[in-house]
């Protein structure tokens, strides 16, 4: 089993974009958050299973730790 965080980016033209920081290059989209989230899962399956296929390491976030800080402005 892998762990991967995604980064949803709202879209100001609607829908959102998908990032998946630990797999370089892995963006994908989705109309609404939960098409967003499904297409995040199959993009992310089809890049382990490339990774695979060359042989390479699979990367993943098990051992990442996310924390958001917020700012005021000063």
């Amino acid at each position: 089993m892998y762990t991967y965080k995604i980064h949803l980016h709202k879209e100001s033209e609607g829908g959102y974009t998908v990032i998946v920081p630990s797999l370089p290059g892995c963006i994908t989209y989705g109309e609404d958050v939960d098409e967003a989230i499904a297409m995040a899962k199959e993009a992310i399956g089809l890049y382990i299973e490339e990774l695979k296929e060359r042989g390479e390491s699979i990367p993943d976030d098990s051992n990442t730790l996310e924390y958001s800080l917020n700012f005021e402005n000063v």
